[in-house]
């Protein structure tokens, strides 16, 4: 299972992307839902393993060559691994089998993540986050060139807003294997 960008940054009001995610994550209720998600995936013995989009003193892998990484890039100081806002919220941070870092949308890009996946024998994955449009389609599409299996946990998801949130899924459900929703999502993998 993969969980993507559950970090202060992205989740929280306080964090540098809350004045455009903050309420919308909030008023879908999708940290709830994620919540009790990721509790039955680890009790059921799957790692859930959380990607942070962080950026060390050098930039590491980050490449400014959109909008979205400019910005971040000229904000690196609140991505640093160890700033608040780059820590996972406190609501799933217990959760974690592994965190991986990145300075790559796709949570599989740039960090070994895929290799040591396979190398595991994982062939399919589960996917989680925020936002729908940006980090969870970037992977899930990823991930599918990969070779992976992919089902989006759609009721664990959540965009800026409902009309982008569906055509998200949309693309989502032509893209990858699928999108389940949470209690699918377990059964596939447990079966």
């Amino acid at each position: 299972m993969l969980a993507l960008h559950w970090q202060v940054n992205v989740i929280s009001p306080d964090g540098f992307f809350g004045g455009l995610l903050g309420e919308p994550v909030a008023r879908s209720g999708v940290v709830g839902r994620a919540v009790r998600f990721h509790q039955a995936a680890r009790a059921a013995g799957l790692p859930v393993i959380f990607t942070r989009f962080t950026i060390p003193e050098g930039e590491g892998e980050l490449v400014r060559n959109t909008g979205f990484m400019r910005a971040v890039g000229e904000a690196q100081e609140a991505f640093r691994p160890g700033a608040p806002g780059a820590q996972l919220i406190p609501e799933l941070a217990g959760l974690a089998s592994a965190v991986v870092d990145n300075q790559k949308l796709s949570g599989l890009a740039g960090n070994g993540l895929a290799r040591e996946l396979r190398s595991q024998g994982v062939d399919t994955l589960l996917i989680t986050g925020v936002a729908t449009n940006l980090t969870v389609e970037q992977t899930a599409r990823h991930a599918t060139d990969l070779g992976f299996t992919v089902h989006v946990v759609s009721d664990c998801v959540t965009a800026a807003d409902e009309t982008t949130q569906a055509a998200s899924l949309a693309n989502l459900e032509l893209t990858t294997a699928g999108c389940l929703a949470a209690p699918d999502a377990l059964a596939q993998v447990t079966a």
